[in-house]
């Protein structure tokens, strides 16, 4: 079982929802490649609110996607894209199915 995750919460500017949509969907090659992430996930929680979820095995591999080429990517486009910073959270995983 994963023990380790991330909850980032974006909330796009407005008129860039759609191009903030596309970045996340694009950024799923990138996440696949990193090999010490288990699980990620992009979602939409309403018109401008996106998220990413992921979980990882180690705290390495966590701390390794931190500073991965996702996070490089969503920090280049934030001010052309993010209304505000990123909520990124660390979470310790409790449970699982």
């Amino acid at each position: 079982m994963e023990k380790y995750a991330l909850l980032a919460l974006l909330e796009a500017k407005p008129g860039k929802e759609q191009e903030l949509e596309d970045f996340l969907k694009s950024a799923q090659p990138l996440a696949a490649a990193e090999p010490e992430t288990v699980r990620w996930y992009a979602f939409r929680l309403g018109p401008a609110k996106f998220g990413i979820f992921d979980t990882f095995n180690t705290e390495d591999g966590r701390n390794a996607h931190l500073t991965g080429e996702i996070a490089k990517a969503l920090f280049a486009k934030a001010e052309e894209l993010l209304a505000v910073s990123p909520q990124v959270e660390k979470l310790d995983i409790l449970a699982s199915k």
